[in-house]
């Protein structure tokens, strides 16, 4: 017996298989390693506001994609003026325009020229975003200061405005295409500097360093370990840019420099529903009311990605 010990004092141990080793600190080999994007999803999907605005925007694009599954009644075809501002009637669930076109139908067809044109907008300024933020990120030197002047030329100036004069000059070309470069061309130095601060960041890191002694060129280390890894906020800030590119072409419509009166718009028929606000208030809020559900749904999906991309708001959850 140990000096240590009374002889009254008694000891007890358990017997081994009741108490069954364990390993505390274990690690599951055959487990799929954690990364940035399977963590984002797996708290996304725990969300509902991530469903609710996955299920609205799904059922916007296919609005947009396929129009004659939701009415069979043409927007301009099918308008009579006896129909002036009338309200639902069979066939026709939400009433009729002061020319007497059907709004339901006009909503169903206005969906894709919106959407086409956030579609294209996003594209622009994620294009222009990357490569202007990348390169000058990544590179420095020279070539970050001569970038960096550019996009704050740009930044500087409002690009509703910069889209108000072009449209203006542009007009007898205005379409779709022309609205998207007009907003998408003044849109982009949000995204650019975004991203060349994460790129100054992430350029710094011991596998950018360890890639580098081994011999990879600059540019295939920008491609392959420093844009993927820096890439996070520039989705976020798309997906957001999206709605404010939708919300641009109604603004510019609504003030007549942005489509023809022809083009089934949003923005158009708010802008010709605005004196019978009073004697047929659903010819504008209607329209309205499907302009912001798609643009809130854009703006949802950009939050919960937003915080599901960020490990520090994930933790504070």
């Amino acid at each position: 017996m140990p000096s240590n010990t009374r002889p009254d004092q008694q000891h007890f141990v358990a017997p081994i298989d009741e108490t069954p080793l364990v390993a505390i600190d274990s690690v599951k080999a055959d487990g799929k390693p954690s990364n940035l994007w399977r963590d984002a999803w797996a708290d996304v999907r725990k969300r509902p506001m991530f469903w609710i605005s996955a299920a609205l925007i799904l059922l916007v694009v296919i609005v947009a994609l396929f129009p004659g599954w939701f009415t069979q009644v043409a927007p301009n075809n099918d308008c009579q003026l006896s129909n002036s501002n009338g309200g639902p009637t069979a066939g026709h669930p939400l009433g009729f325009t002061k020319q007497g076109c059907d709004i339901y139908s006009r909503i169903i067809h206005g969906t894709s020229t919106s959407l086409s044109v956030g579609l294209i907008v996003t594209f622009l300024i994620a294009f222009l975003g990357i490569v202007f933020g990348a390169i000058s990120g990544f590179y420095g030197g020279w070539l970050d200061a001569v970038l960096s002047r550019i996009g704050d030329i740009f930044f500087s100036i409002p690009y509703i405005l910069a889209a108000v004069v072009v449209m203006s000059v542009l007009s007898r070309y205005a379409n779709v295409w022309v609205i998207s470069l007009a907003i998408g061309a003044f849109a982009w130095p949000a995204t650019a500097r975004v991203l060349r601060a994460e790129i100054l960041r992430v350029k710094n890191a011991d596998f950018v360093m360890a890639a580098t002694a081994l011999g990879v060129s600059r540019f295939r280390i920008l491609l392959r370990h420093v844009l993927p890894n820096s890439i996070a906020p520039v989705i976020v800030i798309t997906t957001i840019s999206l709605a404010s590119a939708i919300v641009a072409e109604a603004t510019l419509s609504f003030l007549g420099v942005g489509l023809p009166t022809s083009t089934m718009s949003w923005g158009n028929d708010i802008s010709a529903a605005q004196h019978d606000l009073r004697t047929a208030p659903q010819t504008l809020i209607l329209p309205s009311i499907a302009l912001s559900v798609t643009v809130l749904s854009f703006i949802m999906l950009g939050e919960v990605v937003r915080d599901a991309l960020d490990p520090k708001a994930r933790a504070q959850r």
